[in-house]
């Protein structure tokens, strides 16, 4: 019996994740939740899954939610409540999928504990993949990608050395205005950015996914969690949605992983690993599908892609502020402050701002994410 624990057990990760769970009861026991202010949904979890430990977003959620947990259940709060979940429990992996940086100081604590790493936070390698490797590496802690391109990636690299890797490309849909030209962007609205056409995720990475920063921050996650040089990492846009990513050797043999978008199959195959159980999502029939369409990335078109990259080889605090930008200026977006072309905009500008300190440790970082914040939000 697997003891989990979900940094994020209210968001779309987490409870696809409890979904998983739930189809074999008999493998994983859930040891600890945190969720953020969904607070009815994170008591059906509780009734459900019975864990030990739950934590909730701010002091005045706890007060609310106290009453209505079981006689024995541990109960945190806010930053702390998050570190508890991911180090204090039993858990024998914690599946970071909350979204946002405020996922890094928890998943440090949990890897300093030795706590197996079900990472769909993508934001944690962003900000700090070096500190976060590093330290994974010093305590032999097992990093499991849930993000589905880069369990393909991972799956594609079994038994295989990545030396041997020519590069590596992620997969992109292109978000819910892929067929639309930069001139079509200038009047769409929250709704039409919200309806992708292939995966049902949560209101952030829709938005993202839509700008290609989704990808921008997958292809900086794919840099630390394979060592490979961005030289190395390709983007490609594929509407279906069924070559999740694949690997191109040196001898020109190339290794694909296909299915389903079906987030449920790669949050499964990490809490398996090595091992694979059957899945409740439906099969996959290249007959049924027929045709396979695949097109060049265009980084004019996608600007926010672009800008990844050049964080990324830039190094040091350059991506934790392009991710700090990028969450602000969704959020603002969300809430119908600016327009959908304005979240680049401003991302672009924090860029420009940004005095960038090379080798930051984990105060640098949480200094340059605070500053990159506050700009995005009085651009």
């Amino acid at each position: 019996m697997k003891k989990i624990a979900i940094i994020g057990s209210t968001g779309s990760i987490g409870t696809q994740t409890l979904d998983v769970v739930s189809n074999h009861p008999d493998q994983f026991q859930v040891d600890a939740l945190a969720g953020g202010s969904n607070i009815s949904l994170l008591l059906e979890q509780v009734k459900k899954f019975n864990p030990r430990i739950v934590s909730v977003g701010t002091a005045e959620l706890a007060d609310e939610i106290r009453p209505l947990l079981p006689a024995g259940t541990k109960l945190y709060h806010g930053q702390e409540g998050l570190i508890e979940v991911a180090a204090g429990s039993n858990a024998d992996m914690v599946v970071t999928a909350v979204v946002g940086s405020v996922g890094l100081r928890s998943t440090l604590a949990a890897i300093e504990a030795g706590k197996q790493i079900g990472l769909a936070n993508k934001e944690t390698l962003v900000t700090a993949g070096h500190l976060v490797m590093e330290l994974a590496a010093a305590k032999g802690v097992p990093i499991l990608p849930v993000d589905s391109e880069h369990s393909a990636v991972f799956q594609c690299l079994n038994g295989e050395s990545i030396r041997e890797a020519a590069n590596i490309t992620l997969t992109a849909s292109g978000g819910s205005f892929r067929d639309l030209s930069r001139d079509q962007l200038t009047h769409v609205t929250v709704e039409d950015a919200l309806k992708h056409p292939n995966w049902s995720m949560g209101a952030k990475i829709t938005i993202d996914s839509a700008t290609m920063v989704n990808k921008g921050l997958e292809v900086i996650e794919a840099h630390w969690l394979f060592g490979v040089p961005y030289d190395q990492i390709q983007v490609l846009l594929h509407p279906e949605s069924i070559v999740h990513s694949y690997v191109e050797f040196v001898d020109g043999s190339i290794i694909a992983q296909l299915g389903t978008p079906d987030m449920r199959v790669p949050i499964q195959y990490a809490l398996t690993y090595p091992e694979r159980r059957p899945s409740p999502g439906g099969r996959l029939s290249l007959a049924k599908i027929g045709q396979l369409h695949f097109r060049e990335m265009d980084y004019a078109r996608f600007p926010c892609l672009r800008l990844a990259f050049e964080c990324g080889r830039i190094g040091g605090t350059a991506p934790t502020a392009y991710n700090a930008a990028n969450e602000i200026a969704v959020a603002r977006f969300l809430n119908k402050e600016i327009s959908f072309l304005e979240i680049e905009s401003i991302i672009e500008k924090v860029l420009e701002e940004h005095k960038v300190v090379a080798g930051p440790d984990l105060e640098a970082i949480e200094a340059a994410d605070a500053w990159a914040r506050v700009r995005a939000g009085q651009l």
